[in-house]
This record gives C-alpha cells, structure tokens and sequence, in this order.
C-alpha cells in the first residue's frame, strides 16, 4: 500500500532532478506547501520526515502527538485529482481509504478492515455507491468479530459481480 505514495514520489524526485542527499530538504518544502501539490507527493513527503514530537514519521503517530495530529490533518490541503476512466470521487475515497489504512490509531477496528479491503476496488478504478457502503457498515455491524472480513469480502465481490454486470443492487 504504501507504494501508492511512493510511486508518485519517486516520479516527483525524477521531474526536480533531486539527489538523494536533497530529498529530506524537498520533504520539508512539500509538506510546508501542501495545497501546491498531489496528495500522494505530500503523504510521500511526510513519510521522509520524522517527528520532533514521537520520532516516528511525522503524520503516522498516535493520537495525542500534537505534531503528528497537525501533519495528518494538512495532508487534506492537497491536490486530488481523479485519474481519467474513474468515477468522480475515486481518487478521494482512495486518499481517505489509505489515510486510514496509514493512521489507524483512533478510527474503529471495522472502518480499518472495510477501508483496508476496499482499497483494491478503488484502485482497479470502481466506486461503491452511497447505499452499497450503507449496506457494507451495516452488514459488519451485525456480523460476529469471525465473520467480519468473510461480510466484507463477500460484500465486495457482490459489487464487481454487479460491475462487470452493468447493474447495482437496488438495497
């Protein structure tokens, strides 16, 4: 997953040029300007940073890590941008599904396991509906803690049988 971010950085590093020696200095330059740059650069460019607070990588550490909380919350300032052939809000629900995955701490343990399995829906470039995802929360919310991941595949693969279908469920 946390190639998703790497990928992009790595290209960034490529267009600027950068050496190895810079890439702390360029981190710092991405995250102090978040809103000039694709979301992926800048969770990249957090990844490369460690905390002055935690001393782990700044905007992954706990909840209650003052510098860490203030790193996450900027990384919605931003650029997203949907890839071309994907449903508008792809790339969002994409950001906000790694975001989670990344940063745990503080979000339930069913929003972690839906957000982690869906991730490869999303990156395939498909999109749940508003009432497949109100299905999913409520499937999960009445499945035992051993039947969670089975709910949530199986839920999955309704909605690309549904896809590759040309239909959605009507629940």
């Amino acid at each position: 997953m946390d190639s998703i971010v790497d990928e992009e950085w790595s290209a960034f590093l490529s267009h600027w040029d950068v050496s190895d020696d810079q890439e702390v200095a360029l981190a710092e330059m991405v995250v102090a300007e978040p809103d000039r740059h694709d979301w992926r650069v800048v969770d990249a460019a957090f990844d490369r940073l460690v905390c002055s607070e935690c001393g782990g990588r700044l905007s992954r550490g706990p909840v209650g890590c003052s510098a860490c909380d203030q790193a996450h919350s900027f990384r919605y300032a931003a650029i997203e941008t949907d890839r071309p052939g994907v449903p508008a809000g792809n790339e969002h629900a994409i950001r906000v599904n790694v975001s989670v995955v990344r940063r745990p701490q503080g979000i339930s343990e069913n929003e972690v396991l839906v957000r982690r399995l869906l991730l490869p829906v999303l990156l395939v470039g498909l999109l749940p509906t508003t009432q497949e995802a109100q299905r999913v929360s409520a499937l999960i919310k009445r499945s035992s803690q051993a039947q969670k991941t089975y709910v949530i595949e199986q839920a999955i693969e309704e909605m690309l049988r549904h896809q590759r279908a040309g239909s959605r469920p009507s629940k």
